[in-house]
């Protein structure tokens, strides 16, 4: 990547790694932050309406009743996999609690614990470089209780600082075998960054994907913001895609599950 010579003096570079990754899911998955006030509702009936949608994959997030609405690890588990679904990952953060959230997930039988937010506020390098740290010994808390560890990108990881890009200050400085990126596209393409150049240059990074379309930065359904959805999953290998969890965080349709019927719908009409 241009520029990553630049980095500031104290930076440890870790070295580039390429794989050749599982082939990828074409199961549709859905982040459950979109179904978020319908699954604090009712978590079992909502996710009874999401997999009628045709959804397979699940990815969980943390929520004013835990990580899994109300339900414990293991009902989240068996509801999922009584309607035809599979629990793949969740959203968390890293704080106080993050010892019980890994073992959590390891009684939910997940694959990916995902980190939604930096455990350090900061938008310079040096703090980019101690997340970096931090995500690299998660990646090793993980791996010990047979999980894989993630990071799901927003929109302010792409600020600039000593003529950097922030994010890449992460990529550089997680080592690959601990560290999988959960790039959400949405967020990329509104920050003004092309996805594919960071397919191209970290190749078997991101093996989890938020499939979010968005009109500047709002979020909107499929094929009304300004993600070429159809070009991506053209380089989904080079990516190293295992799972694509859609994300709808507003629902110009009215509800979310309208909004997910015209998703699920465009879906039905793209290559994946």
């Amino acid at each position: 990547m241009k520029n990553m010579g630049a980095l500031a003096v104290g930076s440890v570079l870790l070295p580039s790694f390429k794989f050749a990754p599982k082939k990828a899911s074409s199961d549709p998955g859905i982040q459950l932050y979109t179904f978020r006030d319908e699954m604090l509702k009712d978590a079992q009936g909502t996710l009874k309406t999401i997999a009628d949608l045709g959804i397979k994959q699940i990815e969980s997030a943390s929520s004013g009743k835990g990580l899994y609405y109300g339900l414990t690890p293991k009902e989240m588990k068996q509801t999922c996999r009584d309607l035809g679904m599979t629990l793949r990952s969740a959203h968390t953060g890293i704080d106080a609690n993050w010892q019980k959230t890994i073992e959590q997930a390891a009684e939910a039988g997940q694959e990916y614990l995902v980190c939604s937010s930096l455990p350090f506020a900061g938008d310079t390098v040096e703090n980019y470089q101690r997340v970096a740290e931090r995500f690299n010994k998660a990646g090793e808390e993980c791996r010990e209780a047979g999980l894989k560890f993630g990071y799901h990108n927003h929109d302010f990881e792409f600020k600039q600082d000593k003529g950097l890009t922030l994010y890449d200050v992460l990529l550089v400085n997680t080592d690959p075998e601990l560290v999988t990126m959960e790039l959400d596209l949405g967020w990329v393409v509104a920050s003004g960054k092309d996805p594919l150049e960071y397919f191209k240059n970290n190749e078997g990074r991101f093996k989890l994907w938020h499939l979010k379309d968005m009109n500047g930065k709002n979020s909107v359904e499929f094929g009304k913001g300004k993600l070429d959805i159809a070009g991506l999953f053209k380089q989904a290998k080079q990516a190293g895609l295992e799972y694509f969890f859609i994300e709808q965080e507003e629902y110009p349709a009215g509800s979310p599950l309208a909004s997910m019927k015209i998703n699920m719908d465009y879906l039905s009409k793209v290559s994946v």
